[in-house]
């Protein structure tokens, strides 16, 4: 028996069947025993397939798998045995199976199971055709399984999808001897051209230029030509399209094969489909110029419209402005300055946008100015003022440029600003040249009735160039001694015009005036009515300084003159100086009367208290005094400081006995009247710190402007948190001392004076502040 038989193995060549030989070599004999022999080292692929491992080491050799399990058969010696005689040599043996199968119910010739539903027969083995893998020759199930079995089973569908996808593949699994049906795919010309325009829009490059690119795809087996890149994008997007190549094995028994034909057919349908792409791309590239051309068609017959509309309106345009006269129209027979003014309304509202564009405002210095010019030649401002201002005012309205600010004369000038200047000033500068200044009345009327339709700058030109010199002039010439008629009086009605463009006028105003008082007594009221309407013209320091330097050494000898007399006393000089009150401040006023009054006064009082008084007679003296000053000036620290004064030498008196014999009740007299006398001062006090209170109230504290010299210490007192107070019970000189810090201060005149070694020196705020911290 030869080694084959010993083995139970042995080849043979039956039909479609291909049989492994397992027969053992003289190459196995050699090296079964020994033990230093050189080892096969497995490829991965050997691994992993078994058996079924290619020997070329070439991926594009292997075949696929499907995913299929399948069974391998085995032949032995004897051939292909039936399942008959299966399991009869367990009668030569010890087993116990058969006998365990018969204690279970079993009965030989039927099926397993309770019901005998189970297999009887063992599986049986089916020959694949082929080394392929499992799956790759369709469905193995034998028809044992198909009887025992008769569900349908997955795989089929399986199978089916397998071999959908198989024709993507690179190589032709198709191992079976039944040839498959080939299948066809129709698309329509509409089919055909939606998908070119899909595979445009992806491709980078233009279509007219690749339609024409000749690809080889060298990536198969067999290498294809594509004359467009198109046919390679759409290679594998329909899988039933494209059928696999065959191998050359299988080709070989095919009856019918001319890839001649083929490729010829194949490249018909290819330039016939490219024909049609051209020729959809072509039509579409039609439509798009007809579309192009119909837009700008309607674009064109757009602009043609609006530019015969614009024709239109500008013959309109030149009809209206040919109404207008020209150099050869005859005086008198063109159209009137209101006709003109209609016209250009009627520019102005239809046709707007060409009175823009064209300037036809510029128009009016060639049409409206003659006619203007030719209106105010007759005109004399300061006996009719109101002369042609309607008109004015309506070519204002007209021609005036809300966008366009005319600052002066200049190329750029406002079309109504020109109308002014060219026309209505040279009028208005003939008539001030010819102008008396202290006639001041109609001129006056004349320009604030004409001021709201004139430009600022025509306005300050009228003002500043043309009046302000004139009065300037006449300033200058005027004599307070020999002119009857009060400057104040052709001055001061210029104010709300001028303002402060008359303050160049005030110097020479006050050197005039202080000459003339130079010989002038307090008697002669005059001045006070020559100097009482500047009070409130001049600047409160130029008013004040004026006062200190003309007229309060006047009246400070007028008191050093009055003598006080108990008994016969002339009270004309007291009265003269008391009728400067409102002009003078009330700092100054006290200033007069403690410098030259109150010291003789009480020297009178205590010459008099000395000598058997009656003390109702200087009872009355005192009220009588008292009662000639102002409540202004006895809220004033030092007045009332004087006054209490007397009061204090009248209770001393009384108190002393001093004078000889005393009246009875005198004593009780003085004292009830210092009594009264204070209390009326206190309450005065709080009454006008209440009266101030509300007053700052008022005036709206919470602004944070100071309103005073004290309010302006106050503030910046807190801006660098220094304390800031009055003493209490604590003058000097009549003044409220106060404590700024550790300094301390009073102030006068809106000066503040701070304590020094022996006196009193005047210093700056900020140097307050300084010492201060």
């Amino acid at each position: 028996m030869s080694m084959s038989h010993l083995y139970g193995r042995r080849e043979e060549e039956e039909e479609g069947v291909e049989i492994e030989s397992f027969e053992v070599t003289d190459w196995d004999l050699a090296n079964e025993f020994n033990p230093e022999r050189r080892r096969f080292r497995q490829t991965k692929e050997q691994a992993t397939y078994g058996i079924w491992a290619d020997k070329d080491s070439d991926e594009d050799e292997r075949p696929s798998f499907g995913g299929k399990s399948f069974l391998f058969k085995l032949t032995f010696a004897g051939g292909i045995q039936s399942g008959q005689g299966i399991g009869t040599w367990e009668k030569h043996t010890k087993g116990i199976g058969q006998k365990l199968l018969q204690k279970m119910g079993y009965q030989p010739g039927k099926g397993l199971g309770k019901n005998a539903q189970g297999i009887v027969n063992p599986i049986e083995a089916k020959v694949r055709k082929g080394k392929g893998a499992v799956g790759a020759y369709g469905n193995e199930r034998t028809q044992q399984s198909l009887q025992d079995f008769p569900v349908v089973d997955s795989e089929e569908e399986e199978e089916k999808e397998f071999q959908k996808e198989l024709g993507q593949w690179r190589k032709d699994p198709a191992g079976s001897a039944v040839k498959k049906k080939p299948k066809y795919s129709y698309r329509t010309a509409d089919e055909l051209r939606a998908k070119g325009k899909m595979v445009s829009r992806n491709m980078a490059a233009s279509a007219g230029e690749l339609a024409q690119v000749k690809v080889i795809d060298m990536t198969v087996r067999e290498p294809k030509v594509y004359y467009s890149y198109s046919q390679i994008a759409n290679k594998h997007s329909v899988p039933d399209e494209t059928t696999p190549a065959m191998s050359t094995r299988d080709q070989k028994g095919s009856g019918f094969a001319l890839p001649e034909l083929e490729h010829n057919l194949q490249l018909l349908i290819d330039l016939t489909e490219q024909d049609i792409l051209q020729s959809a791309r072509r039509l579409q590239h039609e439509k798009d110029v007809v579309v192009s051309l119909s837009h700008e068609s309607r674009a064109l017959q757009s602009r043609l419209e609006a530019e015969q509309d614009a024709i239109q309106k500008m013959e309109a345009v030149l009809a209206l402005v040919e109404r207008f006269p020209s150099g050869e129209t005859p005086p008198g027979e063109g159209p009137t300055l209101q006709e003109c003014a209609q016209i250009f309304e009627t520019l102005q509202t239809d046709y707007y946008e060409e009175y823009k564009m064209m300037g036809l405002a510029d128009l009016a210095v060639a049409v409206v100015h003659p006619l203007l010019k030719e209106k105010l030649h007759s005109w004399e401002p300061l006996k009719d003022s109101a002369y042609c201002l309607e008109d004015i005012g309506q070519w204002r309205a007209i021609l005036e440029s809300r966008d366009l600010r005319s600052s002066g004369p200049d190329s750029n000038m406002d079309p109504y600003h020109r109308l002014l200047w060219e026309v209505w000033i040279p009028v208005m500068r003939m008539c001030v040249s010819g102008w008396q200044p202290r006639m001041v009345g109609p001129m006056v009327d004349c320009v604030t009735l004409w001021a709201p339709l004139l430009p600022q700058w025509i306005l300050d030109h009228l003002l500043e160039q043309l009046i302000l010199p004139r009065l300037q002039r006449e300033v200058d010439n005027w004599n307070p001694l020999t002119d009857t008629v009060p400057i104040h009086s052709w001055i001061h009605p210029w104010l709300p015009l001028l303002q402060s463009r008359l303050e160049p006028l005030y110097p020479p105003i006050r050197s005039k005036l202080a000459n003339a008082l130079q010989r002038w007594h307090p008697s002669d009221a005059s001045a006070r009515l020559i100097l009482q309407p500047w009070k409130n013209v001049f600047t409160a320091g130029a008013w004040e300084a004026f006062m200190v330097k003309n007229i309060i050494p006047k009246l400070a000898l007028c008191l050093e003159e009055l003598v006080i007399n108990p008994h016969q006393q002339q009270m004309e000089p007291f009265h003269w100086v008391m009728d400067w009150e409102g002009m003078l401040s009330p700092s100054s006023l006290v200033s007069l009367f403690d410098k030259n009054f109150f010291p003789k006064w009480l020297q009178v009082l205590c010459s008099w208290l000395s000598n058997s008084p009656n003390y109702e007679e200087i009872t009355k003296w005192y009220l009588g005094w008292k009662g000639l000053f102002s409540d202004i000036l006895l809220t004033q620290p030092l007045i009332k400081e004087k006054f209490n004064e007397a009061l204090d030498i009248m209770n001393r008196a009384v108190s002393s006995g001093m004078g000889g014999y005393m009246q009875p009740g005198a004593r009780e007299n003085i004292a009830y009247l210092t009594q009264t006398e204070r209390r009326k001062d206190f309450q005065y006090e709080a009454l006008q710190e209440r009266r101030d209170a509300e007053s700052v109230a008022q005036r709206g504290i919470g602004s944070g402007v100071p309103t005073n010299f004290k309010d302006l210490i106050q503030a910046k007192a807190e801006e660098n948190n220094i304390v800031f107070m009055p003493i209490v019970a604590k003058r000097h000189e009549g003044k409220q001392l106060y404590t700024f810090g550790r300094i301390v201060i009073y102030i006068d005149r809106g000066v503040v004076f701070v304590q020094g070694e022996k006196t009193w020196v005047p210093t700056s705020l900020q140097s307050l502040i300084d010492m201060a911290k």
